[in-house]
């Protein structure tokens, strides 16, 4: 069985909307057929029945999500019934893992054009309850929130592997000696970097608003910070540590999806393509270090695609933490920092936990065809310790 190429045709997403914000009011699934309409409207000679399969990556699915989101999206923006949808969960990595997956499938046969992509909508995340062990109880029951993070935790789990996401952020900065001062500067120059990329209209050809919502562009992003006014804010998970609300990713919502194709399907769009996928891996860690998860996971994608640090022309790195960015260039010392992030992170334009690997691809995809040509890398840590990472070209 011979091993078909895959390709990127086009990349959309929505503006990142911060918690509580812009796109509260907006149900996950309502956004995730959103970009799946609008990345059908503008291949318009495409027929979207010739669509095999919808992959969409979803962290919760507790919610409006709906248990199968992708299927949700595919009815709600109105494409043929004939359309299926799957929806897959690795957590902060489930929009990379449904590109991963709808690649898969393309190469070996089993598809020629597929959508993937992913969505999050933290702001409306549901509280869950446990059922009781018997009926008709009489005290209270305790209430979880599905946000984010570990929620009714096994108890035969070490309790080093299951701390709070953050703590796992200043494990990280124990180990590579990450200060403070050092995350700050590393989340300033993201928001410093998103907000010059936003005021040049890089992110226009790939950016699609949700109708009716008066959001343009990422909502997190604070280019009027300073060192000073990220000096003043607390450590949150340590009283004497390092890792605050503004060297962080936010809590946020948004939606992103990718058009892939093989030779026949790309035939059919009338397009050409931003980007070919050449090469994926998935690596596990210890949980509590799941910040380093992309390291090993890095050097794995880029040693299947027969490149190094050096050919990479752009990387997008998900910022879940400034200190966890930090850990994992630090154990990259062949690569140029420059190539990282080039438009700014996740510090900046947010973490909508399934949509962000997505998201990531999607930049790498538009960036590569900007440049013409070139080897990019999107990456994410993933909560639990695992690492996620996928190689493109042009």
């Amino acid at each position: 069985m011979s091993i078909r190429d895959v390709y990127i045709v086009d990349a959309v997403r929505t503006p990142i909307g911060k918690f509580g914000g812009a796109l509260a009011g907006v149900r996950p699934d309502d956004l995730a057929a959103h970009v799946v309409r609008s990345l059908v409207d503008r291949t318009p000679e495409l027929d979207p029945a010739r669509i095999d399969d919808v992959y969409f990556g979803d962290a919760n699915g507790a919610g409006e999500d709906n248990r199968d989101v992708a299927r949700m999206a595919v009815l709600l923006a109105g494409l043929p019934v004939s359309v299926p949808g799957v929806t897959v969960n690795r957590l902060c990595g489930s929009g990379l893992e449904a590109v991963i997956q709808a690649a898969r499938a393309i190469a070996v046969g089993d598809a020629s054009v597929a959508v993937a992509g992913g969505v999050e909508s933290m702001s409306r995340a549901p509280w869950v309850v446990q059922k009781p062990e018997r009926a008709f109880p009489a005290g209270h029951q305790q209430m979880y929130s599905t946000t984010l993070g570990w929620r009714m935790t096994n108890p035969e789990l070490p309790a080093e592997w299951t701390v709070a996401l953050g703590e796992g952020a200043e494990l990280i900065a124990d180990k590579h000696r990450i200060g403070r001062e050092q995350q700050d500067a590393f989340a300033l120059d993201s928001h410093r970097k998103a907000a010059e990329a936003w005021a040049k209209g890089l992110y226009d050809g790939e950016v699609v608003p949700y109708e009716g919502v008066a959001l343009l562009r990422d909502e997190c992003i604070r280019e009027s910070s300073t060192p000073q006014a990220l000096a003043r804010l607390k450590p949150v998970f340590r009283k004497d540590g390092s890792v605050t609300a503004g060297n962080a990713s936010p809590l946020n919502d948004g939606a992103a999806a990718l058009l892939l194709v093989d030779e026949e399907g790309l035939r059919a769009t009338g397009r050409e393509p931003l980007a070919r996928i050449r090469s994926s891996a998935v690596t596990g860690i210890e949980p509590q270090l799941f910040g380093l998860g992309p390291v090993e996971a890095v050097r794995r994608a880029l040693a299947k695609a027969g490149r190094g640090f050096g050919d990479l022309t752009t990387f997008e790195l998900n910022e879940a933490f400034a200190a966890q960015s930090l850990g994992c260039l630090a154990e990259w010392p062949g690569l140029d920092p420059a190539v990282v992030n080039p438009r700014g992170g996740a510090i900046a334009i947010g973490h909508p936990l399934g949509a962000s690997g997505a998201r990531l691809a999607g930049a790498v995809a538009h960036q590569l065809a900007a440049a013409g040509s070139g080897t990019g890398l999107a990456a994410l840590c993933i909560g639990v310790g695992q690492g996620l990472a996928l190689v493109l070209e042009r």
